[in-house]
Order: C-alpha cells, then sequence, then structure tokens
C-alpha cells in the first residue's frame, strides 16, 4: 500500500501515520523526521536545514526531492509506505510522479487530514509545553507562518490528487481513534 497523508501543520498526519505503520507494516517516509535527525546530527544538510526551519520556511524542493527518492530505494518501502509532510507543493507532486513511475510502482490514496487553524495553534501550544519546547519550530508564530505557507502552496494538492481520482479527506478534529477508522475505512472501502 502507497499512501501519501495530507493535512496543515499539526493536524495529526505524523501520529496517523505512526497508527497506520503499526496497522499495515509499511513505513512512514517523514521527511520532517529525516530533516530533524540531519539538524540534531548536525551534517551539512541539517545545518542548511535548522536555520530554514528556525524561520518557519520550508527546505528546498532539491534536497527534499532527493531525500525522498533516496529513502523510496529501501528494501523496506518495497511492500508500500506512507509519506507524511511530502509532497508539499505541486512541483514535489509531479517530481513524486515521475519518480514512481521511474520506479514502477503507484500511489494507492493520498488522504486529506482537514483541521481548523485555530485549534491546530492551540494543539501545538500544547505540544510544545509538553515536550518542555523541543521542538525550535513549535510557537505560534511559527505555525501561523507555516499555515499560511500551506494554504498558499500545499492545499492546491488537494485539487491536484483529486482530479487523479486518489483523494480521500477525513475529519481531523475528530479524536485520533476516530481520524484512524475513517482513515482505514477510506483505504479499504
Amino acid at each position: 500500500m502507497r499512501l501519501i497523508l495530507l493535512g496543515p501543520p499539526g493536524a495529526g498526519k505524523g501520529t496517523q501515520a505512526k497508527i497506520l505503520v503499526e496497522a499495515y507494516g509499511i513505513p512512514q517516509l517523514s521527511t520532517g523526521d529525516i530533516l530533524r535527525s540531519a539538524i540534531a546530527a548536525k551534517t551539512p544538510l541539517g545545518l542548511e536545514a535548522k536555520a530554514i526551519v528556525d524561520r518557519g520556511d520550508l527546505v528546498s524542493d532539491a534536497i527534499v526531492n532527493g531525500i525522498v527518492s533516496e529513502r523510496l530505494d529501501a528494501e523496506d518501502c518495497k511492500p508500500g509506505f506512507i509519506l507524511d509532510g511530502f509532497p508539499r507543493t505541486i512541483a514535489q507532486a509531479a517530481a513524486l510522479d515521475q519518480m514512481l513511475i521511474d520506479k514502477g510502482v503507484k500511489l494507492d490514496a493520498v488522504i486529506e487530514i482537514k483541521a481548523d487553524a485555530d485549534e491546530l495553534v492551540r494543539r501545538v501550544i500544547q505540544r510544545s509545553k509538553e515536550s518542555g519546547g523541543a521542538r525550535a519550530d513549535d510557537n505560534e508564530e511559527v505555525l501561523r507562518k507555516r499555515l499560511d505557507i500551506y494554504k498558499e502552496q500545499t492545499a492546491p494538492l488537494v485539487a491536484y490528487y483529486s482530479d487523479k481520482g486518489l483523494l480521500k479527506a477525513v475529519d481531523g478534529m475528530e479524536p485520533v481513534e476516530k481520524v484512524t477508522s475513517s482513515i482505514k475505512s477510506a483505504i479499504e472501502g
């Protein structure tokens, strides 16, 4: 099974991806996690990414596309994968389409987790308090900027994947278990 999870920052894509990993036995490919690992390791890419993320901006398509393409070639991705946080733009979606064609695989579904912006801000502020502010991007100003970027750059993917007949939407404001149930119904439906 090959899935993309779409939704604004803080909508629960990572939480749902982890649950789906357990349910379907396929890896979660989170560009955010990959980049945070590089930042923590202080690699050259990590240092470059840290400056970008701390401003609330997104890393370049070239960096992200390369990371994703390499990751899709890993053995654990052969039976499928869950993309979380990629693609973020129409250009990345087109690059992903070409990557998948080149690799001889196709997407099964794109799940849009719909969520209210003000509730997302509240959730991220709570997450920051619970984690002791471990993530530099867990603050209201950065999140609002990321939500604006999402609306401008990523939200158009809803129409892109809808036109391809791959999009399935779920209400991300429901309790975690209900969102999971809705996603599974959409996938297996």
